[in-house]
This record gives C-alpha cells, sequence and structure tokens, in this order.
C-alpha cells in the first residue's frame, strides 16, 4: 500500500496499516507526506526564512532567535486606506511557477500544499490585533467587508491551483490560530458570526476541488472543535496536546476527526525528558487515535525556535514508530478483555 492511501485512510477513517507519519526528519521512520510550501512565497520578498514586505503590504520583523517572525506594520491600520487597498492578484504566476517541479518529487506520498494566514491570521495582520479584536464590536460592516476580500482571494487561489494542478494534490493545510493558553481568541457567538460562514465557503471550495481541509490552529481552541468539525474540517493539526487536557480531548473528539499531532511543543519537548516523551507519546496514540484511523504523526519542523535541543525530536518519532502498529497489536487483547467481561 502506498504513503498516500495510508494517509487517505487515516483521515478517512477506512483503517491503515499503520500510522502514517508526516516527518521528513529521519530515515528510519516512515515518511508518508510531501508538503509544499512555496505557494506563500511573496512576490515582494518575504517568505518565512526571509523578513520584509508581503504582497499584502504588511511588514515583517524577526528577533534574533529563529523563527519566522511577525507582523510590525499593518497597512489597513488606519480604516481609511481601506477605499483605496488592492489585495494580491490570486491568479498571478509567480505563485505556481515553483510547484510543478515539487510534485514530481512527490512519489507515491500524499501530497499537501499549505497556505498559510487565511481569515482571522491575515484580518490582524491588516489591521493589527488590537485593532481587528475592536472591529468585532465597534466597526461591524468594515469586518465584514475586509474579511471578504480576503476570502475571495483564497477562493481565487485555490481554483487558479486546481486549474493548473488539480487531482496531483491531497489535501490543503491552512493556518488560523485561534487559541491563547487558555482558550479561544473571541466567543463562540462571534465565531459564528464572521468566520463560520466564511469558513464553510473556503472549506466547501477545497472539498469541491476534491482535496482534504487540514487546519492548523494553535492555542486551547476546544470550544470551537465541534463547529469547525460540523464546518468540514478532516484533518486538525494540534501541536499542543497538554493545553487541551490530553486525555480528555481524546475522549471528547477521537473518531469525529482526524488528527495531525505531535508531542507537545511547549510542555513536553523542550523539557527533553525523554521517559516523559515517550509516554506522552503512547498517550496520544491510545486517546486520539482509533482502529479505523485518525491519526498522523506529525513534526513541528523547527526545534531551534522551540529551544529543543538535537536528537530530542529523534525519541519522539523512535517511539511514534514502536507504536505505529499499536491497534494491530492491541486489538487482540482488547476483544478478550471483553470476552473475559462477558464471561463474568
Amino acid at each position: 500500500m502506498t504513503s498516500r492511501e495510508i494517509v487517505r485512510r487515516a483521515i478517512e477513517f477506512r483503517g491503515p496499516p499503520r500510522l502514517p507519519f508526516w516527518q521528513r526528519v529521519v530515515d528510519w521512520a516512515p515518511d508518508d507526506v510531501w508538503d509544499i510550501w512555496e505557494m506563500d512565497r511573496a512576490i515582494a520578498g518575504w517568505f518565512f526564512d526571509q523578513a520584509g514586505w508581503d504582497d499584502w503590504g504588511c511588514r515583517w520583523k524577526q528577533t534574533e532567535v529563529k523563527n519566522m517572525g511577525c507582523v510590525v506594520e499593518h497597512p489597513l491600520a488606519d480604516w481609511s486606506a481601506f477605499q483605496h487597498y488592492k489585495p494580491p492578484n490570486p491568479r498571478a504566476s509567480f505563485y505556481f511557477e515553483r510547484l510543478g517541479p515539487l510534485l514530481d518529487q512527490a512519489g507515491e506520498r500524499y501530497v499537501v500544499i499549505t497556505s498559510h494566514f487565511n481569515l482571522i491570521e491575515r484580518f490582524h495582520m491588516l489591521r493589527g490585533m488590537q485593532g481587528a479584536m475592536e472591529d468585532l464590536y465597534l466597526a461591524p460592516s468594515q469586518a465584514e467587508k475586509l474579511l471578504d476580500v480576503i476570502l475571495e482571494f483564497k477562493l481565487e487561489l485555490f481554483e487558479e491551483l486546481f486549474r493548473r494542478f488539480g487531482d496531483r494534490i491531497d489535501g490543503l493545510f491552512l493556518t488560523d490560530d485561534w487559541g491563547t493558553q487558555t482558550g479561544t481568541l473571541i466567543s463562540q457567538q462571534m465565531f459564528d458570526q464572521y468566520f463560520a460562514p466564511r469558513y464553510a465557503a473556503l472549506f466547501g471550495a477545497i472539498h469541491h476541488h476534491g482535496w482534504h481541509v487540514i487546519l492548523h490552529s494553535c492555542g486551547k481552541i476546544n470550544a470551537f472543535v465541534p463547529r469547525l468539525i460540523e464546518l468540514g474540517v478532516d484533518v486538525l493539526n494540534m501541536q499542543q496536546p497538554r493545553a487541551y487536557g490530553l486525555v480528555e480531548f481524546g475522549q471528547q473528539f477521537r473518531g469525529k476527526v482526524c488528527f495531525l499531532t505531535t508531542v507537545d511543543i511547549q510542555a513536553t519537548l523542550p523539557t527533553v525528558n525523554e521517559t516523559g516523551i515517550r509516554e506522552e507519546a503512547r498517550l496520544l496514540v491510545e486517546h486520539w487515535s482509533t482502529p479505523e484511523g485518525g491519526f498522523i504523526v506529525f513534526n513541528y519542523g523547527d526545534p531551534e525556535a522551540l529551544g529543543v535541543p538535537p536528537g530530542v525530536t529523534e525519541v519522539m518519532f523512535d517511539e511514534f514508530v514502536r507504536l505505529q502498529s499499536y491497534w494491530k497489536d492491541a486489538l487482540p487483547e482488547l476483544e478478550g478483555q471483553r470476552k473475559r467481561q462477558e464471561v463474568r
């Protein structure tokens, strides 16, 4: 069975033969996903390893510690600029011209195109975080218009992506960070008012193109998970399992959506505690996956930004490799336990 089919079966709960891996770190673990970020490279010069201006007119700055940086100048900080504002051209050839050769390298892996900064992230990059949060209360009509501009860009971008590459792609990886360490940025009511209808349009378009919806969202977003599932998310990229309540979160949502996850990038990996890392990997497989699938092992990909020393990520992958046939090995014992209980 190809890597592509293993990943698809995990996402669609069709019984993959083992856990799929999204990693590109070690050659002794499965490497099932081919992820391409080049569609996000800016004509203006910005990319994740190069701060500067992006094509929306946002200026980025990086710290001395290696990271992607953040926006420090917001082109729509003053709403008066909106009447003359023009978003980038979503069909510009620049965004697509590097994808073909990279797609050719995918082999039999599951192919993902990543598209960062979708609704809330691009909204606050354009307005500034304080302005964006205030707009939802004080300038609702303007907020809606700007969100529609962002949505239309994404819809056209994905339509052009499909026109050029179609079924050579399996899934789209989207980012929108919705959580703090203790809860969501806004209320459920406000999320439903401003964002749910636009996510429905975005996810619907992605599904129409025949692709899976993979959503990354940092922070404690427990309250939004049921709504995101209703709106059509196929895979949730969760990187802080301890923040969600590891066991409780799995008990509530496993089997309802596929998880693309890692040992906690803030609470566990930086501790460099091998026993704790291995134990959390086991708990994740046990409580977040099912015999039918619903779990993909993930690599954060930037240990330096996390303060994680070399070799620690490999410990995590070593444990996930040991667990890759967890349900195949566990089911006979679980069935035996069930029968023994019935006899009693």
